[in-house]
């Protein structure tokens, strides 16, 4: 699995539960933004965990623990047959599972959500589909992403669709098409964005985020596509 970090508890990333979280090595994006650059640029420098202790140890904590979030880093490179012994080892714990995606691997997703192994599924979308090369750093073909997006309207899995507002990249006309976009789903998340001192472009380490009162105009005018709109981080 490539595991190279481990957060023993968290209260964010299992939405209504507790979780151990669990960073993946490795993406096939470069996000400009992104605030776990070592993860992405630099993951075999970073201290490996491997899968049999990680089980080993939500074995032991699973009295405390709802559920297992995997993020990265992008888990799905990984594939089918390295992801599914590892996620089905954890429900065997009695663990619930999150996996945390960029959306751009739609048949992994897909045969793990046949498997039964995911119990929620964030999707990061980036921006409109024409912005991806600009906000990812790759000459990336977003129709993967789209195909996840159209794969999780028929799924039964909890849900979120998620997009951090990152100034500069994103306008409120952007962010209005992406509600659209997902139009029905049972959750769309805009995140604040926060500078992180080492992005992996400098220019991102600093700038003004979207005031409160921006994003709550902006949310008012998204909510009316989607079932729930969360703001989270303002």
């Amino acid at each position: 699995m490539n595991i190279r970090g481990l957060q023993k508890t968290s209260l964010l990333d299992f939405p209504g539960g507790i979780c151990a979280t669990l960073f993946v090595g490795g993406c096939n994006l470069r996000c400009r933004y992104c605030h776990n650059k070592d993860l992405v640029l630099n993951h075999t420098a970073l201290p490996y965990y491997p899968p049999h202790e990680i089980i080993t140890f939500l074995q032991k904590r699973s009295s405390l623990l709802d559920g297992v979030c995997i993020s990265g880093g992008e888990p799905t490179l990984r594939g089918v047959e390295t992801m599914l012994p590892f996620l089905t080892a954890v429900k065997n714990v009695g663990l619930k599972v999150k996996l945390d995606t960029n959306g751009t691997r739609p048949a992994v997703v897909g045969k793990l959500i046949q498997a039964g192994v995911l119990d929620y599924i964030a999707v990061d979308i980036k921006g409109p589909w024409e912005k991806y090369p600009l906000i990812t750093g790759v000459d990336i073909d977003p129709g993967t992403v789209k195909e996840t997006v159209a794969l999780l309207k028929g799924c039964a899995s909890r849900q979120e669709f998620r997009t951090t507002v990152v100034p500069g990249l994103l306008t409120a006309a952007d962010l209005l098409w992406i509600a659209k976009e997902i139009e029905g789903c049972p959750k769309y998340v805009l995140q604040q964005y926060r500078p992180p001192a080492a992005p992996i472009d400098p220019a991102f380490s600093a700038g003004q985020p979207f005031s409160h009162e921006k994003i709550r105009q902006v949310a008012e005018t998204c909510r009316q596509y989607v079932h729930v709109l969360e703001l989270r981080g303002f």
